[in-house]
Order: C-alpha cells, then structure tokens, then sequence
C-alpha cells in the first residue's frame, strides 16, 4: 500500500470513528500518524520536484491570490500590478504561478496569480502541491470568490489546512524538549480537557520517548500536534469578493448572509470587480493593513528627506533592524539616530539602536566618519 492509499485509510477510519471520552486517545493515535503520513509524502512530493512553481520573492512582501478556477484572480493580478497574465473564461487558464508587483504607499509587494486550486489539491492532483507549496512562502492569502459561489471559501480552507497552512491562527502555546531520560513529563498553565494518556500517546507517535513537555493553552489534539510539527505555516488572510457587476443590488444580502455563515464579517470583506476596476483601492489599503507594513522616510546627508520611496519594513522593527535592512557599512559606522515623528516625543529625538520606528517616522542616521 502506497502512501496516499494509507493517508486515505487513515482519513476514513478518524471520519467513521465517532468521537468520545473513550476513544479519544484512540483518534489521537490516528491523527498522529496521519500527520507522519503526510510529512513523508510532502517530502516525496518536494523531493520529485516541479516546474513552473518556483517563484523567487521579490520586494517587501509576497501576497498570494488564492482561489478556484475562474473567479478571476488574473483580470485581478493585471489590474493590481504591470503582470500579464493570460486570461480566459475557461477553467485552467492558469498554468503557472504568475508574479506581479503591486506599488502601493511607497511598498513593493509582490502578487502571484497561484494556478486554480481545485478539490484534493493537497494530495497532489492537478500538480496541486506544489502550487500549494508557493502559498506557503506568502506573507498573506487573499481570497478570491466569486459573488456566486461563496461556499468555495470552506474548500479552500480544507486545502490549505490539509497542506500544513494554519490560516488566521496563532501557532500553539506547545514547548517540547527532547532529554536524555526520565520519560515524558507534562506541565500545563492552565486546565486540559485532553487526559494524560491521550496527550503522552501523541509525543510517542512523533518519536518522543524522553521529554518535558509545557503546555500555555488548553489543547486541542489537532493543537497538540501541531505544536509538535515543524512544518506548519500560520499565514494571515483576507478575502475579497469578484464580479459583483454581475449582481443585482437585492442578491447582495443572500451574499452577505452566506459570508457571516463562514464566519466572515461582510464589513471585512472587499467586494471588487476586476473587469470594471472597481473596489481596487479598497483591496490596495485592506493588503496594506494586514501585511504590518511600515514607511519610515531616510533624512539623506546634503540631500534631505526622500518622500518619494520610503524603506519599508515590518511594524514594531527597531532602529537597528532598519540599518540591517539598507545594508552597506551603516551598522559597524552607526553612532546614533534622529527620529522625527510618531515614535518620536519631539523632533530629531537622538535614539539608539533598540528604539522601535512608527509608520511615517523621518530617520536620520548619524554615522562615524
């Protein structure tokens, strides 16, 4: 039995296993395993190799259009950046993933175009993981459906979970540390619904036989494994909505009320058309806002603030991580800074290195001759 027949028994015995105290730790087993599973086969997969997906990062940021055939994700990519990517009103137009570079407050933030995800992706049909695997790298997904098919939101979520993409989560509150002996010993910070056998079965399933384990939340099994694997990418996302020219004004409730079905406030999500170019600034500030981008402006000896293209860098980075950014000598030759601005408490405020920039801070770099 090849792998992905095993994965597929394993699946259908946690589905046809009804879940209770009593076979909690049974299930648990299963899921461990099923994890090992798909971790060999995801090597296999990248072992063997692909063309066509391997896309380098390029700018500030990467963002991936993630969606089903047809939706529109490359009128969309065109209109967002300088792409051209073919389009076509037939499913699998897109046969690799297309990069194009949005220019949006300064920021250059790299957009792929990922190929139509269709149903069992992540098991590799339609070369599926590998154009899975680019998502992977994003700094965020955005999701694009079609105003008629909403429902396609649940089976991009099953896709991206089943290769390892933890969407719109935080990582689990999981330390393990492997030791020498004394078996595994389990502390927790607060109460656990998952008995101690159960929790002790998992560490062994993934080849833990002497370890402390500390557990900072109440963990599911799924949790707990996660918090155990290394291949896990907890990547933020947002959605937008296309072809709403398409619609009357009186379906824009039934959508409404199929989004808060999945959880998905309608105030929150983007509704655009990229044929007509509609919505498209508003898409622009929601990638923005979410990829916790700040501009900080460089005070340039002799030729003063460049307003024009700021550095662009991560919130909450320090004046340190800034000069590590630009490069160059500037960090052996760094004395001190001045920074006017929202981080500031008055203008050209002197700072060291561990100062933390603000969006729209002006940074002046005093370095040693």
């Amino acid at each position: 039995m090849g792998l992905e027949e095993e994965i597929e028994a394993i699946e259908e015995e946690i589905a046809n296993t009804p879940y209770n105290k009593s076979t909690e730790a049974h299930i648990g087993r299963l899921k461990s395993k099923l994890a090992e599973k798909k971790e060999k086969l995801e090597n296999q997969s990248s072992a063997g190799g692909g063309t066509g997906y391997s896309v380098e990062k390029h700018g500030d940021a990467t963002v991936a259009l993630v969606g089903f055939p047809s939706v529109g994700k490359s009128s969309l990519l065109n209109s967002l950046t300088n792409a051209e990517s073919e389009i076509g009103s037939y499913e699998f137009t897109t046969l690799d993933v297309n990069p194009g570079m949005l220019q949006h407050r300064g920021a250059n933030i790299q957009m792929l175009d990922v190929p139509g995800l269709i149903e069992g992706a992540a098991t590799g049909r339609g070369d599926g993981q590998q154009v899975l695997a680019v998502v992977r790298n994003a700094d965020l997904i955005v999701f694009v459906l079609s105003v008629f098919e909403i429902d396609q939101y649940d089976r991009l979520q099953e896709e991206l979970y089943d290769i390892n993409i933890r969407v719109d989560r935080e990582p689990p509150g999981v330390t393990v540390r492997p030791k020498i002996k004394d078996g595994i010993k389990i502390t927790s910070s607060t109460d656990q619904d998952l008995d101690e056998e159960t929790i002790t079965d998992v560490l062994r399933d993934q080849g833990y036989v002497n370890a402390d384990l500390n557990l900072q939340e109440n963990v599911t099994i799924d949790r707990l494994i996660d918090g155990l694997m290394d291949n896990r990418e907890y990547i933020p996302s947002i959605t937008c909505v296309n072809k709403v020219d398409l619609i009357d004004p009186d379906y824009k409730e039934t959508v409404d009320e199929q989004l808060r079905a999945r959880d998905l406030d309608p105030e929150e999500v983007t509704f655009i058309s990229a044929e007509q170019e509609r919505g498209l600034e508003a898409l622009k500030d929601r990638i923005w806002d979410n990829l916790g981008l700040i501009r900080v402006y460089m005070n340039k000896p002799g030729r003063g603030i460049d307003w024009e293209e700021p550095l662009v860098i991560e919130k909450g980075s320090t004046v340190g991580e800034a000069i590590e950014k630009l490069g160059g000598e500037m960090e052996e030759r760094f004395r001190f800074a001045r920074i006017t601005g929202p981080s500031a408490t008055h203008d050209e405020q002197q700072v060291g290195t561990d100062h933390v920039l603000e969006d729209e801070d002006v940074l002046k770099l005093i370095l040693r001759r």
